[in-house]
């Protein structure tokens, strides 16, 4: 396992800006967000130039890319050709995993499997893994619809990210049935009460995770993904947890 850091922790910088305080925390390895609602790079802007978004990828501060999160706005064969021009660029720069969002609550399942299996069979052409990330007040938010997806999606996985399990809706709920699906990491820190609590004041065991994963001989990126918080110092809060992870591998 390796650590990592998303660019959606300066979600709000431009993505040069978020790489250089990266860089500055001494992370190695990083997650790009392209996210249409974001200020990194878009999926409508790969779509029209990939090449510029391949310049893009190639001037990340010596950061290894080990992911990228897909978000769009898009509707119809739009959406599709946006993730594949994605998923291109994700084989030209070497990134095998791409995080998108489960569907809302209250999709039809049936819909939401077919709109994965279509994800998966464009990824694979470019030798591309797709995987739903957990996430609060989506499909995604309970494990047991999260292991029916990828049942039912062949090649289909999990971005696991504990805090979603551990505050909402299904707080406590065991995702130890979601390891052998789980292609990446998302983390930060979580109470009941509140999705991101400072280091060390909230309730995720990163050592029985880690033990969990290791188990399952999980091998790619611990993704650290803490966003601002009033009055707190962010860069403090994510080299604490760097250096935490990586005093467990």
């Amino acid at each position: 396992m390796i650590v990592a850091a998303s660019t959606e922790c300066f979600a709000d910088m431009p993505l040069a800006d978020a790489l250089e305080r990266l860089v500055d925390l001494e992370f190695s390895n990083v997650e790009i967000d392209i996210h249409e609602a974001g200020s990194h790079l878009r999926p409508s802007d790969v779509l029209s130039n990939l090449d510029k978004a391949l310049d893009v990828c190639r001037n990340t501060r010596r950061l290894n890319i080990v992911s990228f999160s897909f978000d769009s706005d898009a509707t119809g064969s739009e959406y599709y050709e946006q993730f594949q021009a994605c998923c291109r660029l994700a084989k030209a720069v070497k990134v095998v995993s791409i995080t998108v969002p489960s569907a809302e609550l209250g999709t039809p399942f049936n819909e939401e499997v077919e709109r994965l299996r279509q994800l998966v069979d464009i990824a694979s052409v470019d030798s591309v893994i797709v995987s739903i990330r957990s996430q609060v007040d989506r499909l995604s938010q309970d494990p047991d619809t999260v292991v029916v997806l990828c049942d039912n999606v062949q090649g289909l996985g999990v971005t696991l990210d504990p805090s979603h399990y551990l505050y909402g809706p299904h707080d406590g709920a065991s995702f130890e049935k979601l390891m052998k699906y789980t292609y990446h990491v998302h983390l930060r820190d979580t109470s009941k009460e509140q999705l991101q609590v400072r280091i060390g004041q909230g309730d995720v065991d990163y050592g029985k995770l880690v033990n969990q994963l290791s188990k399952v001989k999980y091998e790619r990126a611990l993704s650290v993904h803490v966003s601002e918080m009033p009055d707190i110092d962010q860069m403090v809060e994510l080299r604490k947890l760097r250096l935490l992870l990586e005093s467990l591998l």
